[in-house]
């Protein structure tokens, strides 16, 4: 396990619910999409890594697929599994997944591969257990973000809230990829996939501004933890500058419209 792993067991660590709660319904947009790609439908064997409280593997369900779902989380296994009891949901961690070689149809993950320190290493995993000519479909957030995806990371930064330790810079150099459409294209190629296709998916997030907030004073995810981790009076600057940066987004009624972007790509084994 890398350091940036460690850091994400740390950063997740029993945040399944407030995940629930703030972020989990924007990452939902992408579904449809994601398991179209994938070619997911009835009788397809599918396995949906990273499954949080359970969003797409409903989805796999709903169309009639046979569905496994994993993560890493345990508090998001708690909510995935009342949630979908018609899939087989359970703890597993990338890249060394419980299921034998060839074990599924097609493969999805919303939302995964940017939560690896080892990216390659996880595809040529997912790779392992879908069967030849089997269909994998990822969507990882596009860098540099859209102006919705950005808002949190700028409130932290105005306020000049400081790294914690526990936070490590990124992935390591020989791990790294582009987040855009042809580095995405290139790490899948490079783990023998084939067939690679990319494209850029962008939508408005809509939200009021209290919802927005809950994710990140809860600790969720990157921006959560460098919240958290500072003194109450860098905190309160950061909400600050949260509040000032909302109001660009802001509609009569107070919801904020987030422009948002992610890559979606599939490819076939």
């Amino acid at each position: 396990m890398t350091g940036f792993d460690r850091s994400e067991r740390l950063i997740w660590a029993g945040r399944g619910a407030a995940y629930a709660g703030s972020f989990a319904r924007l990452c939902a947009y992408p579904v449809p999409q994601l398991l179209d790609a994938a070619e997911v439908g009835p009788g397809v064997r599918m396995l949906d890594v990273g499954t949080g409280p359970g969003t797409v593997a409903a989805a796999g369900c709903a169309r009639g697929a046979r569905v496994v779902a994993v993560d890493a989380e345990p508090s998001m296994v708690d909510l995935a599994g009342p949630a979908v009891p018609e899939a087989d949901v359970r703890v597993a961690v990338l890249p060394e997944l419980p299921f034998g070689d060839a074990e599924f149809d097609a493969v999805v993950g919303n939302f995964v591969l940017n939560h690896v320190g080892r990216p390659r290493a996880a595809l040529a995993e997912l790779r392992r257990v879908v069967r030849p000519d089997g269909w994998i479909a990822l969507t990882i957030w596009a860098a540099p973000p859209a102006p919705g995806q950005a808002l949190i990371g700028r409130a932290i930064q105005a306020a000049g809230a400081v790294r914690p330790p526990h936070l490590p810079a990124g992935l390591a150099p020989d791990e790294d990829f582009p987040r855009d459409e042809s580095g995405l294209t290139g790490l899948m190629e490079s783990t023998g996939l084939r067939e690679v296709a990319c494209e850029t998916l962008r939508w408005d997030h809509r939200a009021d501004a209290e919802e927005w907030w809950s994710g990140p004073a809860s600790g969720v995810a990157f921006g959560g933890q460098m919240v958290q981790s500072q003194t109450p009076r860098t905190r309160a600057e950061i909400k600050r500058h949260f509040d000032l940066f909302s109001a660009e987004f802001a509609g009569p009624e107070g919801v904020l419209t987030l422009p948002h972007a992610a890559l979606l790509a599939r490819a076939r084994r």
